[in-house]
């Protein structure tokens, strides 16, 4: 497993990127792990993915790691700029874009919404290290309910994404995303077939990935930079979508598997222009 995992390393990513730049025990990098091996088991090579990143933990340690060509979008715009780009490249070309939680479910969220409307051909990655970590760790859209963060001493109170019966991926399967899964960064192999699933599905993809960051949110809720210590509290509050217990915060697997199910967007406006161009109408 080692070797292999040197091989794909030395294959897909810049060694000037490696090891990661992230804060020790991030789980950052067990996520970008799960990704390039689908991408691998796939036999996808390097020129057949564009690489989008954005802002943010998972944006700065993600971007200029793959070895092929890929982008950084300003915050919360990747999903803009992917479809444009979706309309430029020949339909093999995979998009994968690896976006924090703020960028997809905060000040990016109309942009993904519309990303899952038209059907844009793209696999979105969420990292979620439960809020704004980057900027002292704050509170964010999907952080826990009773969580201690930097702006939230007595414990996160308001109504998000992940509470009160509300999920952020019901909100884009409404706005007609054909494919939504969510997993834990410690899911390791049943992660990767799913990323697997969503590169393959010719729409838009989005997995929301919680994963632990033992610098701000655990120093602030468990009072310890302890890396077990938050990577135990995430895997007890996981679970497998049908056995989920009275904890869990995150039921892991596939949400929605509509794949192909929908006109994706790109070719929908190249046979749109050519039907004009032959007819002079819709």
């Amino acid at each position: 497993m080692e070797y292999r995992s040197s091989v794909i390393t030395s294959k897909y990513l810049r060694s000037r990127k490696i090891p990661s730049t992230a804060c020790s025990g991030c789980g950052l990098g067990l996520n970008h792990k799960i990704v390039v091996q689908a991408i691998s088991e796939l036999g996808l090579d390097v020129a057949d993915v564009v690489w989008g990143t954005s802002i943010g933990c998972a944006g700065r340690q993600t971007f200029a790691t793959w070895k092929g060509d890929g982008f950084a979008g300003t915050h919360g715009r990747v999903y803009a700029i992917s479809r444009g780009l979706r309309v430029a490249l020949p339909p093999e070309k995979k998009i994968i874009l690896t976006v924090g939680d703020g960028d997809a479910f905060g000040i990016g969220l109309l942009h993904l919404i519309h990303a899952a409307r038209s059907n844009a051909d793209m696999t979105v990655i969420v990292n979620d290290n439960l809020g704004y970590q980057s900027t002292g760790g704050q509170y964010g859209w999907t952080t826990p309910q009773g969580s201690h963060t930097d702006s939230s001493p007595y414990g996160m109170f308001e109504h998000n994404l992940m509470s009160d019966e509300m999920d952020v991926l019901d909100i884009l399967k409404g706005a007609g995303a054909t494919f939504l899964a969510r997993h834990v960064a410690m899911d390791g192999q049943r992660a990767v077939e799913t990323v697997k699933k969503a590169i393959l599905n010719r729409g838009f993809s989005l997995i929301h990935m919680p994963y632990p960051c033992p610098t701000n949110f655990a120093s602030r809720e468990l009072g310890s930079r302890n890396q077990v210590n938050i990577y135990r509290w995430i895997q007890e509050r996981a679970a497998p979508l049908g056995e989920e217990k009275e904890n869990t915060v995150w039921a892991t697997g596939i949400w929605h598997d509509a794949s192909n199910s929908r006109p994706e967007f790109s070719e929908y406006v190249h046979e749109t222009v050519e039907k004009i161009r032959r007819t002079g109408s819709i």
